[in-house]
């Protein structure tokens, strides 16, 4: 409250995490908060060329409400020009948008928040990698593993239990444990046996790709 202000711990912000992001994305919301448009490149060209974007943002680690900085790289930094970028975000962060942020009164139920990025004894950057989602790759999907039906016990539950037994042991124990279910709930042998070639590759499977083929053929 402006008559009793208040120094707020990391941990006794987490409490105003909410309101704190709507004020960085409402001063963020004319340049999209990206610092490194006003980077000047013959600071540091490398360092211009290398980062796409960093913007200003709170993350909450090991329980306190820390300021967090997102950069988007084009290319590696090096030690150096690691050390260019964090002494340029030392100087937003206490002279540029973290001086204008801390200007801005967020508003709460008992007051107002004025939110400090700066602070000259207790200030140092942790680094940590992270991969976007588009670059992480997703894993390949396993194969279906090949099982005969032809000269093979045909009691639907030796079949059953050959298929699930291939499935694990290829690392589909998901995929097994549907099966079993589908197939203890199918109305009879010839619809188990069609589940069970959805699984595994069967003469059946090669016979349904086929069919399905020709109907999609004459829908077309």
């Amino acid at each position: 409250m402006a008559d009793y202000p208040t120094l707020f711990s990391g941990v006794d912000m987490v409490y105003y995490e909410d309101r704190i992001r709507d004020a960085i994305d409402q001063r963020n919301s004319a340049d999209g908060g990206n610092l490194m448009l006003y980077f000047d490149e013959r600071r540091n060209h490398e360092v211009k060329a290398k980062i796409l974007s960093a913007i200003p943002s709170v993350e909450i680690r090991n329980g306190e409400l820390t300021g967090c900085t997102t950069v988007r790289l084009e290319a590696p930094l090096t030690e150096t020009e690691m050390e260019d970028l964090q002494d340029y975000l030392k100087g937003q962060f206490s002279d540029g948008w973290g001086e204008g942020f801390e200007q801005q009164a967020i508003q709460i139920s008992n007051g107002v928040l004025n939110v400090h990025f700066w602070n000259a004894e207790h200030f140092a950057f942790e680094v940590v990698s992270v991969q976007s989602e588009e670059s992480v790759k997703k894993p390949p999907v396993p194969k279906r593993p090949t099982m005969k039906l032809i000269g093979e016990d045909g009691n639907i539950f030796a079949i059953l239990g050959r298929a699930s037994r291939l499935l694990r042991e290829n690392g589909q124990q998901e995929q097994a444990k549907e099966m079993t279910n589908r197939v203890f709930r199918s109305v009879d042998y010839y619809s188990a046996l069609n589940i069970i070639s959805e699984y595994v590759q069967t003469e059946l499977s090669e016979k349904n790709l086929t069919k399905q083929k020709k109907r999609s053929d004459r829908e077309r």
